[in-house]
């Protein structure tokens, strides 16, 4: 029996396919063919099985799905840094916002967006989902670079360097919209900001789209307790409540950060099958609260995984982040066993392409799904000795580890050497930044 042919064979020493839960097969190989992977097979029966083009022998290594960063603000890298250790709304109002006022443009987007792409890439994220402005320029470095992405279009009631109202950005929104709609590496979210920044005419219209043309909704909310409040006072309910009456919680609505839970904010989530994307990192250092990830999952919610913005954060590297949800749900519970290791690692994949509305196709290594695959190298000294691969993934230092990644089987990184970005360029046109944005009084 002649063997068949096929793009690629991948020898790996560990694989984790996240579907099915809690596996770890050993010493078998991933076969994958026009961008699409076949399935999993002893290494012996895959040689003789299949004639690859090309064969990557991994030992040492962990082969699992790309990690989905379901929330971040790609260009925003640019201000990694710029404003520490201050409380989200002086941080957002007296120095993020007055610096994108002065230097947001078009090119900003495009340098920031390829430096934190970079970033992700080089630490295991395949796919990202991004909320900022000046879209197009993000779609096209997204088709230029390889990665996916779910690109959110940002809506506020004030004028920036990109709109001048909410109609505007949704009108720019939309068009992104139907250029890229059914496009493979780009899916187009409407984000708007959050419910204190975003009027109720706008989210009406909003909320008319997204269930018209079963739009993903991409919104911060419930992220500080002065969210809260300001909303009792202004609405008489609380921001969730609003936007239920408003016609935005949907089975694809992504309620990022969710600091400030209670009961009925659960419910209102469970009745409205909503998605809540977790940033630990950034709410930590932002002083917003604590997202009760382990309550919510144990309701059944889908609870996915971002990094917020480098703004914030102040890295995108998305298995330090698993690693904070995983340590931060124990503590927030009172539960040692809270978030084991393969469920921080479904939160970081399946989950997140749940979210997105990407499941069917990323998240996990089963037959008849894209390609978008990452090894992980896990022989450094700080990972022996090794007796789980999957918890040596979430408690130790794996995002440094990843050595290549490729999404729809295309190679964006091998032998940890960026294969669609250019790393001295990117380091330049940081510092170029850095130049152009750091006040005089920083020198």
């Amino acid at each position: 029996m002649q063997p068949t042919k096929i793009d690629l064979l991948i020898n790996c020493e560990w694989i984790i396919p996240i579907v099915p839960e809690d596996r770890v097969w050993q010493n078998c190989a991933l076969a994958i063919d026009a961008e699409k992977i076949i399935g999993i097979f002893p290494q012996a029966e895959a040689a003789k099985r299949f004639s690859a083009q090309k064969v990557h022998s991994l030992d040492n290594h962990v082969l699992m799905p790309g990690l989905v960063n379901a929330h971040g603000h790609a260009a925003m890298t640019l201000l990694r840094g710029y404003a520490d250790d201050l409380p989200l709304r002086p941080w957002l109002e007296d120095y993020i916002w007055p610096a994108e006022t002065q230097h947001l443009s078009e090119e900003f987007v495009r340098d920031g967006t390829k430096i934190a792409m970079a970033e992700m890439i080089a630490s295991g994220t395949t796919c990202f989902a991004d909320m900022y402005f000046f879209h197009e320029a993000i779609a096209e470095e997204v088709r230029s670079v390889g990665i996916r992405s779910q690109i959110g279009f940002t809506v506020l009631d004030f004028p920036t360097p990109y709109g001048k109202d909410a109609n505007d950005y949704i009108h720019k929104g939309l068009a992104l919209y139907d250029k890229y709609s059914g496009q493979s590496l780009i899916n187009v979210a409407c984000a708007p900001h959050a419910p204190y920044s975003v009027s109720d005419p706008a989210m009406q219209i909003i909320s008319t789209y997204a269930n018209e043309l079963d739009m993903p909704v991409h919104i911060h909310c419930h992220e500080t307790a002065e969210e809260i409040t300001e909303s009792l006072a202004n609405y008489g309910c609380r921001p969730l409540e609003r936007l239920r009456n408003l016609g935005l919680l949907l089975p694809q609505t992504q309620l990022v950060h969710m600091t400030q839970v209670d009961a009925g904010d659960i419910k209102l989530i469970q009745d409205h099958n909503c998605h809540v994307v977790h940033c630990p990192e950034s709410n930590m250092k932002l002083a917003s609260g604590f997202c009760p990830a382990g309550q919510l999952i144990d309701a059944g919610i889908n609870v996915a995984l971002g990094t917020d913005g480098a703004a914030s954060n102040n890295d995108l590297d998305l298995f330090g982040e698993l690693k904070t949800a995983a340590l931060l749900t124990k503590a927030v519970a009172g539960d040692a066993a809270a978030l084991d290791a393969h469920a921080a690692l479904r939160m970081a994949t399946i989950n997140g392409a749940k979210a997105l509305g990407w499941d069917d196709q990323i998240g996990s290594l089963e037959a008849g799904k894209s390609a978008d695959i990452i090894a992980v190298e896990i022989n450094s000294i700080t990972q022996q000795p090794l007796y789980n691969p999957a918890s040596q993934l979430v408690y130790t230092n794996s995002g440094s580890q990843v050595t290549h990644s490729w999404v729809a089987g295309k190679p964006l990184l091998e032998n940890r050497a960026l294969c669609t970005l250019n790393k001295s360029e990117l380091i330049q046109s940081a510092s170029d930044w850095r130049n152009k944005i750091q006040p005089k009084s920083m020198d």
